[in-house]
């Protein structure tokens, strides 16, 4: 395993608007904190949502769509500078009203109502290309 010690800056809560992109909320967030690196969670409610699944065999996700209320169970993810830009890598756990579970990594969701815990770290993490995977990970070397 790759790793590094990560030392803890400063943490920020924040309410998104309802309305906007859950994703875009958090990168927001980010910017305005001026966060390069940083471990979220978060909880609420979306209108709709994209989740993506990513296939292993293929290395290449795969988009399912929900045009429907859904509660925001869990959502935890990292913020990390991709291709010069923050990014927030998003995972989620959404329920229907009947209770099924939904998971994958949320690309995009219109936000109800959310509420987000961002933990900056002090040193910027940036994701790079990984090969055996095809996907842009952290402390690529």
């Amino acid at each position: 395993m790759r790793h590094r010690e990560v030392e803890v800056e400063a943490e920020y809560v924040g309410r998104m608007e309802t309305g906007a992109d859950w994703r875009e909320e958090i990168e927001a967030l980010a910017a305005a904190e001026s966060v390069d690196a940083g471990w979220f969670t978060a909880i609420g409610a979306v209108r709709a949502a994209e989740v993506w699944f990513y296939d292993q065999r293929e290395q290449e996700y795969r988009a399912v769509e929900f045009d429907e209320p859904l509660e925001v169970a869990a959502c935890v993810g990292n913020v990390s500078l991709l291709d010069g830009e923050r990014f927030a890598h998003t995972h989620a756990v959404l329920s229907r009203e009947n209770g099924q579970a939904l998971a994958g990594h949320l690309d995009s969701a219109r936000v109800f109502a959310g509420e987000v815990h961002l933990r900056a770290f002090a040193e910027p993490l940036e994701r790079t290309h990984d090969e055996r995977t095809d996907l842009d990970l952290w402390l690529n070397d």
